[in-house]
Parts: structure tokens; C-alpha cells; sequence
């Protein structure tokens, strides 16, 4: 299921690990203790389980659920420097950022 979820939604995780178990929305809902509606719900994406319930789905269907959080290019010491800011330091920094911004447009 590795990276499944990123290139499909939640109710296309749910049902494509209930059909490689072989089982119904019936057998899938009893063995997580729902209902069969809850279960069509969430694969036609009208409502969404809950991690936790998520977890239990895909175990339930003989699968393991691998999260995995992707770290973006900000760097950590700047979001440091912000945290550490006082309120008045961190109103300055975004009014010289959209003074910058401005006039980059302007230029542009």
C-alpha cells in the first residue's frame, strides 16, 4: 500500500484493499464493526474514516498501512528564527516581505 494514497483518494485505498481480500462491504464492515452504508460511504467518498479507522480497515483486509511524511525544502533554522521572533519582529519581516513583493511586481 506504499504510496497508494498519494495517487489515489481514501476510498479508493479502502476498496481497492477490501477487493484484493476478496471480501463484501458486509464482511469488511463486520470485521471492523460498521456498517456496510459506512463502508460504501467512504469508498464513494462521501465521508472519510478517521486514521485510526483507516488503519483498522486495511488491517482488517490483511494489509499494512505505511504513512509516510515528506519534508518540503524549508529549512529548520528559519523556522526556528521565526518561532523565536516576538510579535513585533514578525510583523516587520512580513511587512518588508510584501514591500519586497510589491515592488518586484512592479518591476516585473
Amino acid at each position: 500500500m506504499t504510496d497508494v494514497a498519494s495517487r489515489t483518494g481514501t476510498g479508493d485505498l479502502i476498496r481497492q484493499a477490501r477487493l484484493a481480500a476478496g471480501l463484501t462491504q458486509a464482511e469488511l464492515a463486520r470485521r471492523i464493526r460498521t456498517t456496510q452504508s459506512v463502508v460504501s460511504r467512504w469508498e464513494r467518498g462521501g465521508d472519510e474514516p478517521r486514521l485510526s479507522t483507516l488503519d483498522r480497515i486495511v488491517r482488517a483486509c490483511g494489509r499494512r498501512l505505511s504513512l509516510t511524511v515528506e519534508d518540503d525544502d524549508v529549512d529548520r533554522s528559519q523556522i526556528r528564527q521565526q518561532l523565536a521572533m516576538t510579535p513585533a519582529e514578525r510583523l516587520a519581516s512580513v511587512t518588508n516581505l510584501s514591500r519586497t513583493l510589491a515592488t518586484a511586481r512592479r518591476v516585473t
